[in-house]
């Protein structure tokens, strides 16, 4: 049997585009001879589209995309990731399937069972737990369908399981012959090789071939990352599609040659691909094709800059660079240094007249020393705030937020200054992980992109004079390993300390993070592209209005 991987870019709501480039992989497929060609969860609408799946006339059209779909598959079968309504009175009026067309005749669904509701999921919120399991011979071969999560519970793979049932494994009892598995998930660091082991250990372990395919493409803060995959009985990975891009192929199921291509050991790299493919998909499916970015001379900023010329072109990408009184002239130097290499356009928006002109009117003093007058401190970031939003309004630019991670986690940016923008780019990365990305880029490029200059300076908001980041929080190699265990592994404040690290700083750390204060800055953040599991935004809530002391 050969078969296609469909790995197509969908956008939430866009039920046209998206039926469009269903159709195109089906005629690739036809045209490489494929018996089976398989397209990623809920392609025909988008996913999540959250709750315009509870949009009476989503439910009540939700077929309509498959009245084309169909007659397209004469020739051939299609597995296709879709929404169909409930026909009971009772229930959630949407179930999440799989439609599966042969021919040209509709054979039925596969209907998604497990539906998460972890991290950036809400499946229970709108979808009904499909309750039947059945195969579809086609020519001889029955195929299994599995709808993502239903394929993610192997108590052969997983230590712990969140459901009791493995609907896969049913499918597997019940004698397929093949296991088609579709997908909508999302992208974190070290996902890419689970689900390559995931896979492969099922395929070897049944003595079964599996076709897995994701989606690909970012909508809002989550980024698909694609790398869908076909394993044969063996477990070998026969076809491997490209990461963080659209791929259609087509692979005989017992060609028996090892594929690899779609496979990166380099986490960093990947980090960089996802953030790309973020920014242009974000920008692009919103209607933006140009962006702008204030440009500090940090290493924040110039991340962000350098990932946002890659995705959209050093043309449609400007840089502005906003000196107050406390801007060192390095810093505007290595700003220059930067667009020069970038290719970028720039232009520099001075503040001190403006903030001087403030200081008089709210009869402020001008900041001494870091931490002595905040208000007027972050009145520059606001200044910054005002500068990049009036640009964006009369040029129609996405304007793009540079804060990182561990900044935003404890507070340590301005609201309505820094955190302005259309989209946090780096709001999901660590600042020990942005340098690790700079470094990645100058080192893919074999040559100088990011000035060394900005990589090896100490990190400053340089709102106050001679002001360091270490003036107020401890270093980023200390701190952010702390911050990993406690978001992205959930770890209590014991369990960190347990791992070596000192007592007081994990409370200390850990106290601002929850304190009302920075979470109120946090809900008021742009999307935030998410890189990471439990990453601020969509994957982690909290409420403002709470209290969180733990003392050592």
């Amino acid at each position: 049997m050969k078969v296609t991987i469909g790995q197509i870019n969908t956008t939430n709501g866009d039920i046209d585009g998206n039926v469009a480039k269903i159709l195109r992989a089906i005629e690739t497929a036809k045209r490489e001879g494929s018996d089976l060609v398989v397209l990623p969860e809920l392609s025909t609408h988008g996913y999540t589209s959250q709750d315009w799946f509870q949009d009476p006339d989503i439910i009540r059209h939700s077929p309509d995309p498959l009245e084309e779909i169909i007659p397209a598959t004469k020739g051939i079968t299609a597995i296709i990731g879709t929404i169909r309504p409930n026909p009971e009175e009772d229930g959630r009026r949407l179930f999440n399937s799989a439609a599966v067309i042969h021919d040209g005749v509709l054979l039925g669904y596969a209907d998604k069972t497990l539906l998460p509701e972890y991290d950036v999921f809400d499946d229970p919120r709108y979808f009904e737990p499909g309750k039947d399991r059945r195969l579809f011979e086609i020519d001889g071969t029955k195929i299994g369908v599995a709808v993502c999560e239903d394929f993610w519970n192997d108590k052969t793979f997983w230590k712990g399981r969140l459901y009791e049932n493995d609907p896969t494994d049913e499918l597997i009892g019940m004698g397929a012959d093949l296991i088609v598995s579709v997908n909508a998930s999302p992208y974190n660091k070290g996902k890419i090789k689970l689900r390559c082991d995931m896979v492969a250990h099922r395929a070897r372990t049944e003595k079964v071939p599996i076709v897995f395919v994701n989606l690909v493409g970012g909508n809002d803060g989550i980024i698909f990352d694609g790398a869908s995959l076909v394993a044969d009985e063996e477990g070998d990975i026969i076809l491997q599609a490209t990461a963080f891009e659209e791929f259609v192929e087509t692979v005989e199921l017992d060609v028996r040659k090892p594929d690899s291509r779609g496979i990166t050991g380099d986490e960093i790299e990947s980090v960089r691909r996802a953030l790309v493919l973020g920014i242009r998909d974000y920008a692009h499916k919103n209607g933006f094709q140009k962006a702008v970015l204030g440009l500090s001379g940090g290493i924040d900023s110039t991340l962000v800059a350098a990932l946002a010329c890659e995705a959209l072109g050093p043309e449609n990408v400007l840089c502005v660079m906003m000196p107050s009184p406390f801007s060192s002239e390095g810093s505007v130097k290595d700003s220059e240094k930067l667009v020069a290499n970038l290719g970028c356009e720039s232009r520099i928006e001075p503040i001190s007249d403006a903030f001087e002109t403030l200081l008089d009117q709210l009869e402020f003093r001008k900041p001494e020393k870091g931490g002595e007058n905040l208000a007027a401190e972050n009145m520059q970031s606001r200044l910054r705030g005002v500068i990049l939003m009036a640009i964006s309004n009369a040029e129609r630019r996405l304007v793009l937020a540079t804060g990182n991670k561990s900044e935003l986690a404890v507070g340590y940016c301005t609201l309505y200054g820094d955190t302005n923008g259309g989209l946090a780019v780096i709001g999901d990365v660590l600042k020990t992980e942005a340098y690790a990305v700079a470094r990645q880029i100058n080192a893919a490029a074999d040559k100088e992109i990011i000035p060394h200059e900005i990589i090896e300076k100490a990190p400053s908001a340089e709102l106050a004079p001679n002001q360091y980041d270490s003036d107020s929080l401890p270093p980023y190699e200390v701190m952010d390993p702390i911050l990993k265990l406690y978001f992205e592994n959930k770890l209590p404040p014991s369990e960190i300390i347990d791992r070596g690290h000192d007592s007081e700083l994990v409370y200390s750390l850990l106290n601002k993070v929850e304190s009302p204060p920075n979470e109120f800055k946090r809900r008021q953040l742009p999307p935030t592209l998410i890189i990471s599991k439990n990453a601020i935004g969509l994957g982690r809530r909290r409420p403002v209005t709470h209290k969180f002391k733990r003392n050592p």
